[in-house]
């Protein structure tokens, strides 16, 4: 993955190094999508990132936001602690791209990731009691999908000063594997 930036004055590395950073220390995000009408609709997901800024969430394919990203790939995510006091030095991220249910390898890549960075997940997927195979019921019946971001805007106050955002594009040089 490559970054190229939009806004001048910041090596590509201190950008990626920020931007690992705030998806190492979040769990959360918030996406938005399009329904059939042009009008937004807002989700929470606990989500995972691969090295190639691929990122992964769970859904059920009937939720609102599943049925939107089936008819309108474009997606916006937002990841940020919401425990950020107003007038510190804030940290956050603004990922603009295309999003689809992830299939074949892809699903199976996104598992391996979920479950690395959400053990309970992969604990609950192999368990033997029956609260863990009714959870794991329950998230089996969901499916992964891949967002694929493909402009980026960073705020890391600490890092690039205050009320900064940089702006960059996301390239990826090769598939992931």
């Amino acid at each position: 993955m490559k970054v190229r930036l939009v806004s001048k004055g910041f090596l590509e590395s201190r950008v990626r190094k920020s931007m690992f950073r705030i998806l190492r220390e979040n769990m959360l995000c918030s996406m938005s999508t399009v329904n059939r009408l042009n009008r937004a609709h807002v989700n929470t997901a606990y989500f995972c990132y691969s090295p190639n800024i691929e990122l992964y969430f769970l859904s059920d394919l009937v939720s609102v936001h599943s049925r939107n990203l089936s008819r309108n790939s474009s997606m916006a995510m937002a990841i940020f602690r919401s425990s950020q006091k107003w007038g510190g030095p804030d940290r956050g991220l603004q990922l603009f791209g295309t999003c689809a249910e992830a299939r074949r390898a892809e699903a199976v890549r996104a598992e391996r990731l979920y479950g690395r960075r959400f053990p309970l997940y992969s604990k609950w997927l192999r368990g033997a009691s029956k609260d863990d195979k009714r959870q794991a019921a329950l998230l089996r019946s969901y499916r992964f999908h891949r967002f694929l971001p493909d402009r980026v805007k960073v705020l890391d106050e600490a890092e690039f000063g205050g009320g900064v955002f940089v702006t960059a594009r996301v390239r990826r040089l090769q598939a992931s594997n």
